[in-house]
């Protein structure tokens, strides 16, 4: 005989659920290895429960009402921490910036202007032919804070080697993503070391490009970011702690190649 079924039994969490206590909204991930319940606030705010298996819905509505004010204060920490990155529009007067400065675009009729975009008393000069075609004007923008920013750590890379007694890198300007920097060892393949740095990087005053020219060089000798780490790139750069938190600042407000 099969007893009846107990309608009171607790609701048991399902993975990739949602679960709203209070107001607030968490996805839920289950796991078979997990012990007890722990709370994760995503990079875009986000809130994540996980949680073991078979645990029911009530304990884990109880589990984040007693963490609700850490939960809502990591939140807000996030929140304020989300990237802020404008999108542009290729119009006359749009504002980009170079090393710290703005600069207003400049559209010239066809004839005028040529494939790349041109710094010109103080303009950025696109040609309307770019300006009309949002691909092809921000790959043409994108080449130019490449070619740019190339030519003007060219002349700021072998004083910060120097000073850092590490060898000068082969360098590059490119798409590193949301990356500012990379570097890479030849030592393995006996080939110069090798340097990248992130185009919107350049968009930034100078002495934050210098913190992340610092920053790359040291991993010419230490690798990862321990404490060994930190003392190479403060020995080169005291101030480095400010400039870091300025850069984690400012660097969220720049433009990363969105066209509208």
């Amino acid at each position: 005989m099969t007893a009846p079924a107990d309608d009171h039994t607790p609701q048991a969490l399902e993975d990739d659920n949602l679960l709203t206590v209070d107001g607030l909204a968490l996805r839920v991930q289950v796991s078979a290895r997990r012990r007890r319940f722990a709370l994760t606030v995503e990079a875009d705010a986000g809130l994540t429960l996980h949680a073991p298996q078979g645990r029911s819905a009530a304990d884990a509505a109880d589990f984040v009402r007693a963490h609700r004010t850490w939960l809502v204060s990591r939140r807000a920490l996030r929140e304020r921490a989300r990237p802020l990155n404008p999108a542009k529009r290729l119009v006359e007067g749009e504002v980009f910036r170079y090393l710290g400065r703005t600069y207003r675009l400049a559209v010239v009729g066809d004839g005028l202007g040529d494939d790349r975009v041109r710094l010109v008393a103080g303009r950025l000069i696109i040609s309307r032919a770019l300006a009309e075609d949002m691909a092809l004007g921000r790959a043409a923008l994108v080449d130019w804070y490449c070619r740019a920013g190339h030519a003007w750590v060219t002349e700021r890379l072998q004083p910060w080697a120097a000073r850092m007694s590490v060898p000068e890198p082969v360098v590059d300007v490119c798409d590193l993503g949301s990356r500012w920097g990379a570097y890479r060892s030849g030592e393995a393949s006996r080939a110069s070391d090798h340097m990248s740095l992130g185009w919107p990087l350049f968009q930034l005053p100078m002495h934050l490009i210098d913190y992340v020219i610092a920053h790359e060089l040291a991993h010419a000798r230490i690798p990862g970011h321990g404490v060994r780490f930190w003392r190479l790139v403060g020995q080169a750069l005291p101030e480095y702690e400010e400039r870091r938190m300025e850069l984690d600042e400012l660097g969220r407000r720049m433009w990363m190649g969105e066209i509208v």
